[in-house]
């Protein structure tokens, strides 16, 4: 099993909770802006727009790889691309956008299928003034992320897996997955409740 090899988005990102700390997770505030998103996973190309600006992404869409989900920092003032940009990154092969931000042109990128999560839509774009290294650290809902870290988005929201406990990650909630696709819902209801009246004996409920 290697990181190109391995289907990331086989598993939710609620199964990644089982593998992650709560930090590795974006703000629910960052989510598909048009309903029936794919779930979409693979490494991130990091962008940092400058406030007002929207440079960068733009730089990006033709300097990452088939296969990336480009991830930006950038402010919710003005959008950092619209529906050209989103068309272009979808031609591209790259699998979709990752915003702390907003975008405009929703009907266009939602015409084309290209999945977007962002905190929402401006019709203001931003300029094209300010120029910031493409693939550095960068923080996205809250989230550092890393150049090449593993993405995992969908409507359950967005886990950040770092890129060397990738495989590790997988593997646990890929388990945890089998293990509940395999259980009937009576079969884990026994087991949940078990737990539960097990926990509140243990706290003291006797009720």
């Amino acid at each position: 099993m290697d990181l190109h090899n391995t289907s990331f988005d086989s598993v939710s990102p609620c199964e990644y909770a089982d593998a992650l700390p709560r930090e590795q997770f974006m703000h629910y505030g960052i989510k598909p802006l048009w309903g029936g998103m794919p779930r979409i996973a693979g490494p991130a190309f990091t962008v940092k727009c400058e406030l007002g600006d929207h440079l960068m992404l733009h730089a990006a869409i033709y300097r990452a790889s088939p296969g990336d989900i480009i991830v930006v920092e950038a402010d919710d003032e003005f959008a950092v691309a619209g529906g050209n940009v989103c068309a272009i990154a979808q031609s591209r092969g790259i699998k979709g956008f990752v915003v702390d931000g907003v975008i405009r042109d929703l009907a266009e990128t939602r015409e084309n299928g290209f999945p977007v999560f962002a905190r929402g839509v401006v019709p203001k774009p931003g300029a094209k003034k300010c120029i910031s290294p493409l693939n550095e650290p960068i923080t996205c809902g809250g989230v550092v992320v890393n150049a090449g870290d593993i993405i995992v988005a969908d409507e359950e929201g967005i886990a950040v897996i770092p890129k060397a406990q990738a495989l590790e990650a997988f593997v646990i909630a890929q388990k945890r997955a089998h293990k509940d696709a395999s259980m009937s819902l009576e079969q884990w209801q026994a087991e949940h409740s078990e737990k539960v009246e097990s926990i509140l004996t243990k706290l003291g409920f006797s009720k």
